[in-house]
């Protein structure tokens, strides 16, 4: 009986902390909306453990993929962004697409007065994000930052690659630490990642890539404490991009 009961306060604790844990890392989690563009956007603010606003951060811009809903949004937020965002002190934005419109598409129309309303609500450190984004989100990543590259450290696809990359679109880039990651069963990311990175090194730009052994399109070696790997390379990228 005593065992019984001992191990129903053990569930009991279990269970209590589970929730107070959550409940924790879902309190510095904001949902938002703003009108941009004559559009609504609805997004997420992961904020830091301690967050205090009148201190500066890092942040990041990133990007859900699919169909760009906030479901996904909810989806890459909780693999790719929550637990090290909070823990090492990173202000994450991630977006869903405005009307339906991919971020590669029309729903680009946000940018840039979206990323000068988040510099006005938020203290970020130099006043420059990280962006990147899963899939459509990371070609939306690459799309935005060829297009506004005075706002970004960093490029990162998981995966991604920048679409349309005339000879412009890639020279915007050259300010920037290039990150890309392919799984090595996802075959038509995995080669246009490949190439486009060969591309940007023969013209001088700094780019990091890495074919994630066995994974496939969703790379679960970048979920959870996975994702420092992300978090490495945008501490790396404050300091000059990696050779």
């Amino acid at each position: 009986m005593q065992l019984r009961l001992a191990n129903v306060f053990f569930l009991s604790f279990a269970a209590a902390a589970i929730m107070l844990c959550a409940h924790s890392l879902s309190a510095n989690v904001l949902d938002k909306t703003k009108v941009v563009a004559g559009t609504a956007i609805h997004y997420k603010v992961v904020l830091p453990s301690g967050y205090d606003p009148a201190k500066t951060y890092p942040a990041i811009l990133a990007f859900p993929g699919g169909p760009q809903t906030m479901d996904t949004v909810e989806g890459t937020l909780q693999r790719n962004w929550l637990l090290l965002g909070q823990r090492l002190g990173y202000i994450v934005v991630i977006p869903a697409a405005p009307d339906g419109q991919l971020f590669f598409e029309g729903g680009a129309k946000v940018f840039p007065e979206f990323i000068v309303k988040l510099l006005a609500d938020f203290k970020v450190l130099n006043n420059k994000l990280h962006i990147a984004g899963v899939s459509n989100g990371g070609l939306s990543a690459f799309h935005i930052a060829a297009s506004y590259p005075q706002y970004f450290l960093s490029v990162t696809g998981l995966p991604g690659y920048l679409p349309d990359p005339t000879p412009a679109r890639v020279h915007a880039l050259a300010g920037m630490c290039i990150n890309m990651y392919a799984g090595e069963m996802d075959p038509g990311w995995l080669a246009n990642e490949k190439r486009q990175a060969a591309e940007f090194r023969a013209q001088g730009l700094s780019v990091q890539f890495s074919e994630e052994k066995g994974e496939g399109h969703v790379m679960r070696t970048l979920d959870g404490e996975g994702a420092a790997r992300l978090f490495d390379q945008f501490a790396q990228a404050r300091k000059g991009c990696a050779k």
